[in-house]
């Protein structure tokens, strides 16, 4: 069993891109889970004042969440032009500590809805870029960039945002596979 975490880039409870990584559960391949991670909303802002021996629980938990995990995947809006403040902040804690970082190795995939013509897919080319510097192992593209004014009323439904997700999942298990292979 292939165990993915998903990391939302939006905080709004229902946003279209929660609703996606919802979704993300019920399009899983077999052999593979999806867990949508919990506390982003919680965690302060990175610095090395804070991290040390006895971080908040908060940090704890999220590196623990990435650590269970066999991959990540990024489900993001963009702001802005850019990658919303959680998901660059949940990177730089999965990030650290250095050399044993949870996120390290971890194939990494980026999919997201948003109201731009280009679909948020500077935030998910930022998100790989972090994610790789990070010390993840992230795929070079993202998977799918959505419009959201082409995908309807219920965007998380909608057949494109499915075979997107399922061809995201599979890539990353199929990542997984192969590293713990070689």
């Amino acid at each position: 069993m292939t165990t993915v975490l998903v990391l939302v880039g939006s905080l709004r409870a229902d946003s279209v891109n929660r609703a996606i990584a919802h979704s993300a559960q019920e399009a899983a391949p077999e052999g593979v889970q999806v867990r949508i991670a919990r506390g982003l909303e919680r965690l302060p802002f990175y610095s090395d004042d804070v991290d040390g021996p006895e971080v908040p629980e908060t940090v704890t938990e999220l590196r623990r969440q990435v650590a269970d995990s066999d991959a990540l995947l990024v489900i993001t809006p963009e702001y802005n032009g850019g990658l919303p403040a959680v998901i660059k902040n949940a990177i730089d804690w999965a990030s650290r500590p250095y050399g044993e970082a949870p996120i390290k190795g971890k194939p990494v995939g980026a999919i997201g809805a948003a109201l731009s013509q280009y679909g948020g897919q500077w935030a998910q080319q930022e998100a790989l870029k972090a994610a790789g510097i990070a010390g993840g192992a992230p795929h070079d593209e993202p998977t799918a960039s959505l419009p959201i004014s082409r995908l309807g009323e219920n965007p998380a439904e909608h057949d494109e945002v499915v075979t997107a997700l399922r061809d995201v999942l599979t890539r990353l298990a199929d990542d997984v596979r192969e590293a713990q292979a070689a």
